[in-house]
C-alpha cells in the first residue's frame, strides 16, 4: 500500500451541489430557492423559534419550577459510607480526600441510609434527624 493509492470507499464521498451554474445543472437561475419571499433573498431568514409574528411556543408555555444555583455545592453522604471510613473524626476535607463527596462541595449532610455501628465524631458536617439519632445511638457526636 502506497500513500498515493489511499482513497475513500466507492460511494462514500459525494460531489458538492453547485448551485447557480446555468440551466443545464438543474439548479440555475434561482439556484433552488424558488421565487420571491424572505427565504429566496440573501441574508433573509429568521431567528430560531420565530413563528412569523405569532407568539412563539417558548413564550406561550408557562414558566414552571425553580432550580437553585446553590444546590450544586451541596452533597450527601450515607451512614454506610461513614461506616466504611476507618477514622474517628470526620470532616469535609477528609470526605473530599477520600472521594466520597465532589471537590466543589461546600456543605455535606449525612442521610439515614444503611447503619452505623462504631462511634464517629462529625465536625462541620450536617445530619438529618434520623441520621443524628443513629450516630448518637452508636456513641458518636456531631459538632
Amino acid at each position: 500500500m502506497e500513500l498515493n493509492g489511499i482513497k475513500p470507499a466507492a460511494g462514500a464521498k459525494h460531489a458538492r451541489r453547485r448551485v447557480g451554474r446555468g440551466i443545464g445543472s438543474g439548479l440555475g437561475k434561482t439556484a433552488g430557492r424558488g421565487h420571491k419571499g424572505q427565504k429566496s433573498r440573501s441574508g433573509g431568514y429568521h431567528k430560531v423559534g420565530f413563528e412569523g409574528g405569532q407568539m412563539p411556543l417558548q413564550r406561550r408555555l408557562p414558566k414552571r419550577g425553580f432550580k437553585s444555583v446553590s444546590l450544586r455545592f451541596n452533597a450527601e453522604i450515607t451512614l454506610s459510607d461513614l461506616a466504611c471510613l476507618q477514622v474517628e473524626v470526620i470532616d469535609l476535607l477528609l470526605l473530599k480526600e477520600r472521594g466520597l463527596v465532589p471537590a466543589h462541595a461546600k456543605t455535606v449532610k449525612v442521610i439515614k441510609s444503611g447503619n452505623l455501628t462504631k462511634a464517629v465524631k462529625l465536625t462541620g458536617v450536617a445530619a438529618t434527624a434520623g441520621a443524628r439519632l443513629a450516630i448518637e445511638a452508636a456513641g458518636g457526636s456531631i459538632v
